[in-house]
């Protein structure tokens, strides 16, 4: 889960600690192994319901480095990068977070442009102990947080049914697509990460995720166990523009074709009620 405390807009009256609360409840209700939750430290800066949300998580999940204001390590050298991560780690110190909270995760999943930069802050995590939580599988479900938080506010159910349908069907047509890139990159399957992040449609939405990972024979286990699969060890040690996942790296440095898919619905989402 990234972009804790909180991803995006809220509905009206609705808190970041009662959206923790609710998600946590239903992580719990279905035995899922600890999640880690990835956080930016800069949004807990005078809100303390943010700063509620954030300790009721790490009272019962683990916790990472996103680092602290989401910098983009396209758009920055890489020591201010470094410097980011840095400037995270204090409250992640001082959060009762469950193991170890050396695991990063790379804004947009921008690993950096060129190889040198991909390669410095590489060797700076190395040096201070973190792994690189990487990510096969993601269908950007942080695009229908603000867009429900709005429908919401107009208490539009139909809309909000919409919201439901596309985002399910999205999830289900990138799941697949994962799989399929991982049996072309590699020759094989792979224990697979998947990327979500925590916000308003978060604990509306999340049974129905879990139902569907059920569905397509999903078993779900912690970020060290699938981070495990040796294909976590390799790097396509490339500067990459806007690279995407760790699949779609491999599948532009060998030059893989994407196989036929649906796209996600951009527009249509970022339209709905307003």
């Amino acid at each position: 889960m990234d972009d804790l405390p909180l991803n995006g807009m809220l509905p009206p009256g609705v808190t970041r600690a009662e959206t923790t609360k609710n998600v946590l409840a239903i992580l719990k209700r279905r035995h899922v192994p600890p999640v880690y939750g990835f956080v930016n430290a800069k949004k807990l800066e005078g809100n303390a319901d943010a700063a509620e949300a954030l300790r009721l998580w790490a009272a019962a999940e683990p916790a990472g480095n996103h680092t602290y204001a989401h910098m983009d390590l396209e758009q920055n050298p890489a020591e201010a990068f470094e410097r980011e991560i840095e400037e995270n780690e204090p409250v992640l110190e001082l959060l009762p977070a469950k193991d170890n909270w050396h695991w990063l995760r790379y804004p947009y999943l921008h690993e950096g442009e060129s190889v040198e930069k991909r390669r410095a802050v590489r060797a700076y995590l190395k040096a201070r102990g973190y792994r690189i939580a990487q990510v096969s599988l993601d269908w950007e479900d942080y695009l229908w947080n603000t867009a429900y938080a709005r429908c919401a506010e107009k208490k539009d159910t139909k809309a909000v049914e919409w919201l439901r349908s596309s985002y399910l069907n999205t999830a289900s047509e990138f799941l697949d697509l994962g799989r399929a890139q991982a049996k072309l990159v590699f020759g094989h399957d792979i224990n697979h990460v998947l990327l979500m992040h925590l916000g308003a449609f978060s604990s509306t939405i999340l049974p129905d995720v879990f139902d569907l990972l059920k569905k397509k024979g999903f078993t779900l286990v912690t970020l060290e166990e699938a981070e495990s699969d040796p294909v976590y060890e390799g790097d396509p040690d490339v500067g990459l523009h806007d690279a995407g996942t760790f699949l779609d790296q491999w599948m532009q440095v060998k030059g893989i074709k994407y196989p036929e898919h649906a796209e996600k619905p951009y527009k249509e989402v970022d339209a709905v009620c307003q």
